[in-house]
C-alpha cells in the first residue's frame, strides 16, 4: 500500500526518474572491477529514492527539470548512498532494506573506500558541469550531517541527550540533507527567491518530521518491513525523542533506573523494557504530535505556489513520510 502511494506521488515525474535512474546508475562505473562488483549489490538494495524525488518536484514546481536538475538529484542520492555506506561502518550494522550491509559482505576497509568513492563520484560530476554553487550547499550539507553524527555520539556516551539537544542533531545529521535536495532542485529551475525561500523551509520542517516518525518505528515498528530489528536505538544507546519525553515525565529514581538499563543493557528482555516503558509514559504519542506539527508546517510553507499536480504530489509525500510503516 505505502509503496503504491509512493507511485502515484512519482507520477508527477515519473519520465524523470527514470532519466535520474540511467544517470546514476552510469555516474558509479568504474574499470575497477570490484567497484562495479559492489556497484551491481548496491542497486539491488532499492530504495524510495525520496530524495532524488525531492530534487525533481521541487524543480518542476519552481520552473522546468533540466539537465541540472538530473545531475542535482544524482548528487545528492550519491552523497546519500556514501553516508549510508559510512553508517552501518560506524553502526556495525549487519542488514540495510532486508540485505546483507555492505561491510558485512565486503569488510569495514572496502565499505569506507566505497563511500568515500561515491562521494568523489558526486562532487566530480558537479565540478565537470560547473555546479559550483551545487558544491557550496552540499559541503555545507556534509559538514552539518558530520556535526550532528559526532554530537549525537558524544551525548550518547554521556546518555544525557535533552530535547534541545535532539533536534540540534536531526537538523543536521537528517534534516539537512532533505532540506539540500529541495534548494538544489529549485536553484537549478529558478531564482525566485520565494521559491527558494519557501522550499528550503519545506524541506527543513519534512526532514525534522521524517526523522522523528523514524525514531517512533525504532519502538513500534515491524521488524519485517524496516529491514533491522525494532530497538536498534535502544542497543546502541541512543536517546531519541519519545524516550526523552518519557525520562522527563517520571520521577528522578525511575529515569535513573531506565539511564542505567539504558546503560548496561545486553539482552532483548531489557530492550522490551525500555520499549514499555516509553509506550506507557506517552513517549510515541507525543513524539507523534511534534511530528505532525512539523508536518504541518512543511506543507504550509507551499503556500507561495499556485495549485498543480506538482504541488500536490510534495503535499501527499509529507503524508507518506509521516504515515510510512518502514
Amino acid at each position: 500500500m505505502f509503496k503504491d502511494k509512493l507511485q502515484n506521488i512519482s507520477s508527477a515525474v515519473k519520465e524523470d526518474l527514470k532519466t535520474f535512474n540511467d544517470i546514476f546508475h552510469q555516474s558509479m562505473k568504474s574499470k575497477v572491477a570490484l567497484i562495479d562488483l559492489i556497484v551491481r549489490y548496491l542497486l539491488r538494495q532499492k530504495g524510495k529514492k525520496i530524495r532524488p524525488l525531492l530534487v525533481l518536484l521541487s524543480a518542476k514546481i519552481s520552473g522546468n527539470i533540466n539537465e541540472r536538475t538530473h545531475r542535482g538529484a544524482v548528487l545528492v542520492e550519491l552523497l546519500h548512498t556514501a553516508t549510508l555506506i559510512h553508517d552501518d561502518v560506524v553502526d556495525n550494522a549487519e542488514k540495510r532494506r532486508n540485505f546483507w550491509s555492505l561491510n558485512k559482505v565486503f569488510k569495514n576497509k572496502v565499505s569506507v573506500l566505497m563511500g568515500d568513492y561515491l562521494l568523489a563520484r558526486g562532487l566530480m560530476l558537479a565540478v565537470e558541469n560547473k555546479d559550483y554553487d551545487f558544491l557550496e550547499i552540499i559541503t555545507g550539507a556534509v559538514k552539518r550531517m558530520s556535526e550532528g553524527e559526532l554530537l549525537q555520539i558524544q551525548k550518547t556516551r554521556k546518555l544525557d541527550i535533552d530535547e534541545e539537544t535532539y533536534f540540534q542533531v536531526i537538523s543536521d545529521k537528517t534534516a539537512s540533507l532533505i532540506e539540500t535536495c529541495c534548494i538544489i532542485g529549485a536553484m537549478s529551475t529558478s531564482v525566485n527567491s520565494k521559491f527558494l525561500s519557501a522550499l528550503k523551509e519545506y524541506g527543513f520542517n519534512l526532514g525534522i518530521s521524517f526523522q522523528i516518525k523514524d525514531d517512533i518505528l525504532d519502538y513500534e515498528g515491524q521488524s519485517f518491513l524496516l529491514g533491522k530489528p525494532i530497538g536498534g536505538d535502544i542497543k546502541e544507546k541512543k536517546i531519541t525523542l519519545p524516550l526523552i519525553y518519557s525520562l522527563n515525565n517520571v520521577p528522578k529514581e525511575k529515569s535513573n533506573k531506565i539511564r542505567k538499563l539504558l546503560k548496561n543493557q545486553n539482552d532483548k528482555s531489557v530492550i522490551k523494557e525500555i520499549i514499555n516503558f516509553v509506550k506507557e509514559n506517552r513517549g510515541i504519542e507525543y513524539s507523534y504530535t511534534i511530528s505532525k506539527k512539523y508536518a504541518d508546517k512543511a506543507k504550509k510553507s507551499l503556500e507561495v505556489f499556485p495549485p498543480s499536480e506538482t504541488k500536490i504530489a510534495l503535499e501527499s509525500l509529507v503524508d507518506f513520510v509521516t504515515e510510512r510503516k518502514n
